[in-house]
């Protein structure tokens, strides 16, 4: 997986394209990443016990595919290669040519 949790990117998709945000959480198995602040919707809760009912916003997760990564140094959504150094294998950006 080339995204990280803490990684900067830009909603290409949806009702929210243009925005960015971090990444909060990824789901690897499902491919799918939890963006602060973004693709928030409404949910209705019940009142339960102690618990009050209300209306809360709750974050759902955004496909990686709709998702770019916005390199910190040309500050623009890119696509990510790797290069090998020192036998680490290391993000660079295919714009720049900048290491992520």
């Amino acid at each position: 997986m080339k995204l990280k949790s803490g990684d900067e990117v830009l909603v290409l998709q949806g009702k929210d394209r243009g925005k960015k945000g971090k990444i909060e959480k990824l789901l690897r198995k499902k491919s799918q990443v939890l963006v602060t602040g973004l693709n928030l919707y409404k949910k209705h809760i019940k009142k339960r016990g102690n618990k009050p009912g209300g209306i809360t916003q709750v974050m759902k997760p955004l496909a990686i595919s709709k998702v770019g990564l916005v390199c910190p140094k040309c500050n623009l959504a890119t696509k990510i290669s790797f290069k090998i150094h020192n036998d680490q294998k290391i993000r660079v950006c295919k714009k720049c040519r900048q290491e992520i």
